[in-house]
């Protein structure tokens, strides 16, 4: 999928702030948003959504979300997660390729479900996205 942004984060082609990877997933930081350290998880083989993803690269994106959601509670000292998930258009989905948001919640943080989207701070999202690849001690296989 040439055309396919999560395709190309999870080829190399397009940058991102890769926070973990296995043989199946590529987890990386949400450029816009919700609360500090939101990220996304992903399969490296392309499905467009929930109704297209192989029953096995969803296991795996469900349990990279897991380790990554633990990763957060402990690294980033997240009170709670939130994992979600948007199938269609009238859903939210914008990018369709199938994808987990795991956003770490903290006691008092504003955020209200659904979020808009904004432009999350470059440096800020490096310096999270540094802490959680730090944490993993690299792939997470």
């Amino acid at each position: 999928m040439t055309d396919c942004l999560f395709c190309g984060i999870v080829e190399g082609s397009v940058p991102s702030q890769t926070v973990a990877s296995d043989e199946r997933t590529v987890a990386f930081m949400d450029i816009n948003p919700a609360t500090p350290g939101h990220a996304l998880v992903v399969p490296r083989a392309h499905s467009a959504d929930l109704l297209d993803i192989d029953a096995g690269d969803l296991a795996a994106t469900s349990v990279a979300s897991q380790r990554l959601a633990r990763r957060m509670k402990e690294e980033l000292g997240a009170d709670g997660v939130n994992l979600i998930n948007a199938c269609g258009e009238v859903a939210f989905q914008t990018v369709f390729h199938f994808h987990i948001h795991v956003v770490p919640r903290y006691r008092g943080d504003p955020l209200k479900l659904p979020w808009v989207p904004t432009e999350g701070d470059p440096d800020e999202i490096a310096a999270t996205a540094a802490k959680l690849r730090d944490a993993g001690g690299g792939d997470d296989g």
